[in-house]
Order: C-alpha cells, then sequence, then structure tokens
C-alpha cells in the first residue's frame, strides 16, 4: 500500500501499470443473427390479433373472470414476481459499488510490548507531556469514521450496473411471459371442458336410443322375430356407453381440477355456459408479418436483453485487466486514555491512501472467468436465434392448423349428418325387419363415434385459435 502526498504521482504510475497489464484478450463475436422471413404467407397484411387485449379476445365472460383470478392468485407466476424482486435489488448491489462506502467505527484494546524492543524502548524513553511517560500497558481508544472507493476507470463497475438492468427487465419479459402462457393453458382447459360436457351430452343421448332399440329388440324377441344373441348385443352397447359416461365424468372432473390448480384454489364447480358447444365460432385470426415477433413476444424481449446483459458482462470482465484505482480515507479521534480523546488538535487522526493494482503474473484465474462470460455471450446470443425461429415456426404451424382443421371439420360435419340419417334408415328397417340387429348396432357407434370426433376437431379449432394468439405474443398486454 502506498501513500501519496499528491495525486500527480497516481498518473504516471498509473499509465506504467496500464501498459504492462492491459494487453487483455479479444472479446469474441459470432455471425450476426437471422433475420425473419417478411411473411408467413403471401399476405403482407400488418393488423395482429396479439395487440388486442385477453378481456376483448374472449368473448365469453365466464372465462374472462377464471382468467382474471388466475392472475391473481397462480403460484407460479407469484414466484416470477419475486424473481423481479431480486433482480431489482441486484441494481441497488451494483449501483452501490459504484459509491463511495462510508462507515464508523469505535473500538478500544491494551497493548503490552517487551521492554527490550524498538517499540518498547521507544515508548520508554517518550513523555506524553513533561515529566509524564507513556503508559504500560498501552490503552488504545478510537472514533473514526472511514470511507473506500473503487474509481471506475475502465466503466468495469457501470457496466456490470446495466448487465443488472437488462436482467432486470429480462425478468420483467420473462414474467410476461408467465401471463401469456398462463391466459393460453385457462382458455385451453376452459375449452376442453365445454367440449367434455358436449361429449358427455352426446353419450346419454346415444344411451337412451340404445335403450329405446334394446326395448325394441326384446319386444321383437317376445314375438319370434329376433334372438337373445340380439339382445345381449344391444344390453352390452349400453353398458359400452354407459362406462364412456363415468370416464367423461372422471375427466370433467380432472379438467376442472386443473383449472382450479391454475387458479391457486381448492377444487369447486367451473362456472361455464351450457349451450350448445358445436354452435360456438372460433375468432377470426389476424397474424400480421413475423417481423412483430420481435417487439410482440415476451419471450423473444427476455432474450434480447439476455444478450445484451451477457455482451456487457464481458466487457466488466474484460476490464479485470487493467489497473484498478482505490482510494481510501479516514477520520476521527484516537487516544490512550478516554480524558485525552477530545483533546484538539492532538487526539485527531487523518489518512488518505490511493491504490493503483493491476494483474501482472498469474492471471489464469481473470482469464477463466472471461472465457466464461465469452460463451456465455455466445450462449445468448445462439438462444436469441434459437427463440425467434421456434416463434416463427409456432405461429406458421398453428396457421396451417387453423386452415386443415377448419376444411376437417366442414368434412366431420358432413359425415354426422349423413351417419344420423343412416341411423334413422337403420331404425326403421331393423323394425319392419328389413336390417338385421347387427347394422343397426354398428352404425349407432359409427355415429357416435363420429358426433364425439366432431367435438373433439371443435376443441382442436379453439385450442389452434388460443395457440396462435399465444404465440403471436398476445395475453399479456
Amino acid at each position: 500500500m502506498y501513500k501519496f502526498k499528491s495525486y500527480k504521482y497516481l498518473i504516471p504510475l498509473g499509465l506504467c501499470l496500464a501498459v504492462v497489464s492491459c494487453k487483455a484478450p479479444a472479446i469474441a463475436t459470432s455471425n450476426e443473427s437471422a433475420k425473419v422471413p417478411e411473411s408467413y404467407g403471401t399476405s403482407k397484411d400488418t393488423t395482429n390479433i396479439s395487440t388486442i387485449t385477453w378481456k376483448n379476445f374472449f368473448k365469453d365472460q365466464n372465462l374472462n373472470d377464471l382468467i382474471d383470478v388466475a392472475l391473481k392468485n397462480n403460484q407460479e407466476l407469484q414466484i416470477t414476481l419475486q424473481e423481479i424482486e431480486i433482480a431489482k435489488n441486484d441494481i441497488r448491489v451494483r449501483k452501490g459499488a459504484l459509491l463511495p462506502s462510508v462507515g464508523i467505527k469505535a473500538g478500544t484494546g491494551v497493548e503490552k510490548v517487551g521492554r527490550y524492543t524498538s517499540q518498547g524502548a521507544g515508548d520508554a524513553s517518550t513523555e506524553i507531556m513533561p515529566g509524564m511517560e507513556m503508559p504500560d500497558p498501552l490503552t488504545d481508544i478510537g472514533l473514526a469514521a472511514y470511507a473506500n472507493w473503487e474509481v471506475d476507470v475502465w466503466k468495469k463497475l457501470r457496466n456490470s450496473k446495466k448487465a443488472a438492468v437488462s436482467r432486470y427487465l429480462s425478468t420483467v419479459e420473462g414474467k410476461n411471459f408467465v401471463i401469456t402462457n398462463l391466459v393460453a393453458e385457462v382458455a385451453e382447459s376452459y375449452y376442453e371442458l365445454l367440449a367434455l360436457d358436449s361429449q358427455l351430452d352426446i353419450v346419454r343421448q346415444n344411451i337412451k336410443l340404445q335403450n329405446n332399440a334394446l326395448e325394441i329388440v326384446k319386444i321383437q324377441k317376445e314375438g319370434a322375430r329376433s334372438t337373445e344373441l340380439a339382445v345381449q348385443k344391444f344390453q352390452a352397447e349400453v353398458y359400452a356407453s354407459q362406462h364412456m359416461e363415468y370416464d367423461i365424468l372422471q375427466s370433467i372432473k380432472e379438467t376442472e381440477n386443473r383449472i382450479n390448480f391454475l387458479l391457486g384454489r381448492y377444487p369447486q364447480e367451473i362456472k361455464r355456459d351450457n349451450g350448445n358447444f358445436l354452435n360456438l365460432v372460433p375468432a377470426v385470426v389476424n397474424f400480421g408479418i413475423p417481423s412483430q415477433l420481435l417487439t410482440n413476444r415476451p419471450d423473444i424481449k427476455q432474450a434480447e436483453l439476455e444478450l445484451a446483459a451477457a455482451k456487457l458482462d464481458v466487457k466488466a470482465a474484460r476490464a479485470e485487466f487493467y489497473p484498478s484505482l482505490d482510494i481510501s480515507a479516514g477520520l476521527g479521534l484516537q487516544a490512550f486514555k478516554p480524558s485525552y480523546l477530545f483533546k484538539f488538535p492532538e487526539s485527531v487522526l487523518y489518512s488518505l491512501v490511493g491504490d493503483i493494482a493491476a494483474p501482472l503474473i498469474n492471471r489464469n484465474a481473470i482469464k477463466a472467468e472471461f472465457n466464461n462470460t465469452n460463451a456465455r455471450q455466445l450462449q445468448a446470443l445462439y438462444n436469441y436465434d434459437r427463440t425467434v425461429l421456434n416463434a416463427y415456426l409456432e405461429v406458421s404451424t398453428q396457421l396451417s392448423n387453423i386452415s386443415n382443421l377448419d376444411k376437417s371439420y366442414d368434412l366431420k360435419s358432413k359425415q354426422v349428418d349423413a351417419l344420423n340419417k343412416s341411423v334413422e334408415y337403420a331404425n326403421d328397417l331393423f323394425k319392419s325387419a328389413g336390417a338385421d340387429y347387427f347394422e343397426v348396432l354398428m352404425t349407432q357407434r359409427d355415429a357416435l363415434e363420429t358426433k364425439l370426433e366432431l367435438v373433439e376437431t371443435k376443441k382442436a379449432q379453439f385450442n389452434a385459435i388460443v395457440h396462435v394468439y399465444r404465440d403471436l405474443g398476445g395475453g399479456w398486454k
């Protein structure tokens, strides 16, 4: 440690150390990030559903009420909010490192040194005042304020603070991404619940038809127009449908509990519309252009901010190779006896110290940390590119899915209509002995399966709309 009477000596010494130590490794670079395509297809329309708030996007008030509760109570979201607080406190830590640290200390002690030592001999021959020798043992009482400050010559501390700010903003975007996924998950589970209700109604209606057919075949058996085999076959179909009914009831309970979990509450019935699910019409999709993903998707903005923080970390790590300037100072009172502590100016102590230090030999630890930050910067860059690519592919997949589901639903609706007519014809023919029981059973079974598939297709349509809304970056605003 060196004490300087004037700061003019720090400048040449600092330059000498800088010449020796400023040769730092170069910052690693990578190829420029790939640009997203100009459009998802031929459309260049910039209208985008992600700009619509979820309260206006979803028209079902029951669903909006559920989402509102989830945003208040969901535990995962609450955990994410605490991560934001942690990142905010990290900014305070980094900001504090830029400022001098000031403190106050008080202490007392006693020291007995050997008489035949330089200090002991000096104390024995020293008088505090005429006729008063230095006491032995020597008491020491002190009260002082002190300050330490690392001068941020190479912007190491400032870059660390900027990196902390970027990471704080990244956690905010992370929270927005959690909200986007939470809104989509609640909506997806809600539509699954509506679909299960619709399937339950279909199965129960089918059980009524099967029971009617069973009664008819029993009457025909009594009139010797049918056999016990036909009766048992119809009875087995009724049992199979009743089994399916209880499977759907269990799925309803599981879906309700999944929604309650997302809402952060214990099991209770989910309020929902009991109308015909097949009559619901999915929202119209306006998907805009791919470049809007960069500003609308929270996960892309989060990855971008992480990349910015990683670059600042590299600059801060590189500054470790350069000389550092530390200044410390102290001011207080010190005496060996309480009555002398406040005698001025004899009891006053002060100090001012400036240090310049630079790593010269065995810098392996600094090099390793610098290499690590370089590697993390490249990781952040690759993660950003991957996030953008994944976002584009997710939207592209869902747009294709929406188009194919629309065509599939139209065809499945026509199949249901045809099978409904087939069931009517089969029942009429069976009553008049124009068709055997096997044809009736197969026709009813095909009709039931197709109706259930139609509901599944409708649910898939709504889920595709929810997913493309999420993938475009909607739901967090």
